[in-house]
């Protein structure tokens, strides 16, 4: 139940930082932003770690190898999903990543990590209501839409990934390494690509702060401590919400509203959630 609320809570955070996510490309382009609030993350966890009684001898060549790949998928995820923010509202945005819900039993089948009937009944639910939600009455989708669905194969991997890890791993250094992974190749490649203002950093502090010390230092640690015991798809299940609380913020904050089709979407989704869970719950009580 704890491990729930923690995954609940995740995914409230991180459907609130879309908003964010679209305030600061306001200001700043993706790559940078992602770098500058990625930094905020890993830093602001260092204490943590310390605190909990973590050392540096920890750091080894398994934690650094676990590090560097759950960053790298974190990485392609989150790019795209900044990038294709700019072209869509916060609340599909949210939706639409919430596809990992599906991609997450689908992968990992392949990978041997058994899914319960019901659990796919939820995810193919959640999967009506994502394209009622994204895909127009003329079949087609615009490119922010596309850009997020994209980042949902790399956060799909990214959950299967830090369940067969993290109980392996310290869970507040696996989450300071993937982030100052995903920082610093963010950074990289802004240099590379994006034109660099000190001026711009300080116009988009406030969402910035919220994506580095809410989103990505709070958010994805408690997603890391809770899939220490929670299965993949349950896990993944849970998380998607954050696309309601995506547009609860995107109607609250930035006035955006769904249409009769893309609400009935999103019910179908919260349906399949709920599904996924009352069953799940029924199963333990016999």
């Amino acid at each position: 139940m704890f491990n729930n609320f923690l995954l609940l809570l995740t995914a409230a955070i991180w459907g609130f930082a879309f908003v964010a996510q679209r305030v600061g490309m306001e200001h700043v382009g993706p790559f940078l932003f992602n770098g500058v609030r990625f930094a905020l993350g890993g830093i602001s966890l260092l204490p943590v770690f310390f605190i909990t009684g973590g050392k540096s001898s920890a750091l080894d060549r398994s934690s650094l190898t676990a590090g560097a790949l759950a960053g790298i998928l974190l990485f392609g995820g989150a790019s795209l999903q900044q990038i294709g923010i700019q072209y869509t509202t916060a609340g599909k945005a949210g939706f639409i990543t919430g596809l990992y819900v599906v991609l997450v039993p689908l992968l990992g089948s392949f990978l041997g990590t058994q899914s319960g009937k019901y659990r796919w009944i939820g995810a193919f639910s959640t999967a009506i209501g994502l394209y009622l939600l994204s895909v127009n009455t003329e079949f087609s989708v615009n490119t922010g839409d596309f850009l997020v669905f994209l980042s949902a194969f790399f956060f799909a991997c990214h959950v299967l990934y830090l369940a067969k890890v993290s109980p392996l791993q310290n869970p507040i250094l696996l989450s300071i390494l993937q982030y100052l992974i995903v920082s610093l190749c963010s950074i990289l490649y802004a240099f590379h690509a994006e034109r660099i203002q000190f001026h711009s950093l300080l116009s988009a502090w406030l969402p910035i702060l919220y994506g580095g010390i809410f989103s990505v230092g709070i958010a994805y640690s408690l997603q890391v401590i809770a899939q220490k015991k929670a299965h993949p798809t349950h896990a993944a299940i849970l998380l998607s919400m954050e696309g309601l609380f995506a547009a609860m913020g995107g109607a609250l904050l930035l006035g955006e509203r769904l249409t009769v089709r893309e609400t009935f979407g999103a019910f179908l989704m919260l349906s399949g959630m709920v599904i996924s869970q009352w069953r799940e719950g029924n199963k333990k009580k016999t």
